[in-house]
C-alpha cells in the first residue's frame, strides 16, 4: 500500500510530519518515549493545540502532573488551553495512578462526551506505583490501547525510561502494541547539550530513519533536518 493512501493526522510537530508521510496514521496509537526532560509533555501539548486550531476535540488524561501546571506550562508557548475548556471542546482530566483498573471507562467516557478526535495519556510510566505485578500492569496497558484503538481518537502515550536504558519503554509492552513509536533524547556533554528525535516505528509509513536534531523554541518543538 501506497503510504500516500493512507488517511493521517499531523502531529502539529515542527519538521516531524514530513518525515513521517505527512502525519500518524488516523485513529492510531502512538508512544513518544524518553528519559526525564525531554520534552514529552510539550510534545503532547503540542499534538492537542495543532488539533484544536483544525476544530479538532481533545482530551489529555495526566496521571502525573496537576491540570494547572500543564496549562501554565503550555501558556509558555502562547497555548491558551483554558479557552477551548471553557468552551468545552478540552478535557484536562487528572486520573489517580492508585486508580488505574477504572482507567479504561474513563477514557470511553471522556472520549464520548466530547466526541474527542485527539487523545494524551501522560504517563503510562506512573502505573507501576499502584500495581506492583508487572504482568497485571502490561494487562491494563493491552486493554487501554485496545480500548482506544474502538474509538475514533488519535492517540498519544507517554513513558518515562531511565537513563542508560536500552528499553523503550518501563513496562516493555506499550512499544509493541504501538503504532508508532517517538524517542527523545537529551544529551548533556559538558556545558553544552543537545536534543535528538528518534522515529523508532511508524506501521504503514515510509519514515525518516536518523537522529533528527531537536530544540524547544518559543513555537514549542522543533525536529531540524539532517545536515
Amino acid at each position: 500500500m501506497a503510504t500516500s493512501s493512507v488517511p493521517r493526522v499531523k502531529t502539529g510537530i515542527i519538521g516531524l510530519d514530513p518525515l513521517i508521510s505527512g502525519g500518524v496514521l488516523q485513529k492510531s496509537v502512538n508512544l513518544v518515549t524518553g528519559e526525564t526532560g525531554t520534552g514529552k509533555t510539550i510534545f503532547c501539548c503540542q499534538f492537542l493545540w495543532h488539533g484544536l486550531q483544525k476544530g479538532e476535540t481533545g482530551v489529555y488524561i495526566t496521571l502525573e502532573e496537576d491540570p494547572e501546571d500543564i496549562k501554565e506550562d503550555a501558556k509558555l508557548f502562547g497555548w491558551d488551553f483554558q479557552n477551548y475548556i471553557d468552551k468545552d471542546l478540552l478535557r484536562i482530566v487528572y486520573h489517580d495512578p492508585a486508580q488505574v483498573n477504572n482507567l479504561a471507562s474513563v477514557l470511553i467516557d471522556e472520549i464520548k462526551r466530547l466526541k474527542a478526535k485527539r487523545l494524551v495519556i501522560d504517563s503510562t510510566s506512573v502505573m507501576g506505583l499502584a500495581v506492583k505485578d508487572p504482568s497485571q500492569i502490561r494487562k491494563m496497558l493491552l486493554n487501554v490501547i485496545n480500548v482506544i484503538k474502538r474509538t475514533d481518537c488519535t492517540a498519544i502515550l507517554t513513558s518515562e525510561i531511565t537513563e542508560e536504558s536500552k528499553a523503550l519503554s518501563r513496562f516493555g509492552v506499550e512499544e509493541f502494541v504501538a503504532d508508532g513509536v517517538f524517542v527523545l533524547n537529551y544529551i548533556g556533554i559538558g556545558e553544552s547539550s543537545a536534543r535528538t528525535l528518534i522515529v523508532r516505528k511508524m506501521r504503514r509509513t515510509k519514515h525518516g530513519t536518523d537522529i533528527y536534531p531537536m530544540d524547544i523554541g518559543p513555537s514549542g518543538i522543533e525536529i531540524k533536518p539532517v545536515d
